[in-house]
């Protein structure tokens, strides 16, 4: 089984847990394997975003930060549409980062990426099956349009 057809099955699974929060997967789940540039951020491709791989890239070292409990894509409520073509990628959302680091620390590390910002929380709520932040962890989310 290939990248793409393991997170549709990861998502199919999420998706059946009632909620109408969008699922959220780890941050390998989501890039590993993906070259699709309009799976994230689509608005912003080709206006200052940087290429999917460099994203990765730039999450990974997030990830990898000591005070980072993990970070998480959150899917756009449209990526079942992935089911239907075997061309598209899951259309994803925002990031989710949970750390224990100040909301500026955290902000300087998302200069570049032509986003919207962060924002504190989970915008379009917390699905019930995302992990949950340690005491004195919070959610940061890196969102675009």
């Amino acid at each position: 089984m290939n990248a793409r057809s393991e997170l549709l099955v990861t998502l199919t699974t999420l998706s059946d847990i009632e909620s109408e929060s969008p699922p959220t997967v780890p941050l390998g789940s989501y890039f590993e394997g993906n070259s699709e540039e309009q799976s994230i951020a689509p608005n912003q491709w080709g206006f200052g975003r940087p290429p999917i791989s460099e994203l990765y890239a730039r999450f990974k070292q997030v990830e990898a930060h000591p005070q980072v409990q993990c970070v998480l894509v959150g899917l756009h409520f449209d990526w079942v549409e992935a089911l239907e073509d075997d061309e598209v990628w899951p259309a994803a959302e925002n990031i989710h980062i949970i750390t224990s680091v100040a909301e500026s620390e955290v902000a300087s590390w998302i200069t570049g990426l032509a986003s919207d910002g962060l924002y504190p929380g989970w915008p379009y709520g917390e699905h019930p099956l995302s992990p949950k932040p340690k005491r004195g962890y919070q959610v940061y989310s890196v969102c675009w349009d």
